[in-house]
């Protein structure tokens, strides 16, 4: 399972069986710190994921952004919480492409709001399972 982490909404996608491919499944809402680590939660056991791939907002030259720091606090409560591997990636450029993908779609402002963040952590998953399964070869 992979998670986008932004301060009003978190992008959630998921593997196949095999670990080849991702899916979007849904963009949350957040509401506050709490009930938004028990969402979580109950999307790791609801799914049965046996990890958990988080994207990590890092300016372009790969130092630390105010967001970066957000989303490290917030992969820390998950640890705290969750008995899965929590892995971090870069997430550079994933919500911009995400956008792109969809305005070409044709989606509206309010349907690319919903959509935006599922996409791009599928976007951030999939180069995670592409790399894996690049080094078992």
């Amino acid at each position: 399972m992979c998670l986008d982490i932004g301060d009003k909404r978190i992008g959630v996608a998921v593997s196949d069986p095999f670990n080849s491919y991702s899916l979007p499944v849904e963009t949350y809402s957040r509401k506050n710190l709490k009930t938004d680590l028990q969402k979580i939660a109950s999307y790791v056991k609801e799914k049965s994921a046996t990890a958990l791939v988080c994207g990590l907002p890092v300016n372009f030259d790969g130092t630390d952004s105010i967001q970066t720091q957000k989303a490290r606090f917030f992969i820390e409560k998950l640890k705290e919480l969750l008995n899965v591997q929590i892995y971090t990636v870069d997430e550079r450029c994933t919500t911009c492409e995400a956008e792109d993908t969809l305005i070409e779609q044709g989606k509206s402002r309010e349907e690319r709001k919903k959509f935006v963040d599922s996409l791009a952590a599928a976007s951030i998953l999939q180069g995670f399972l592409n790399e894996k399964n690049k080094n078992k070869q």
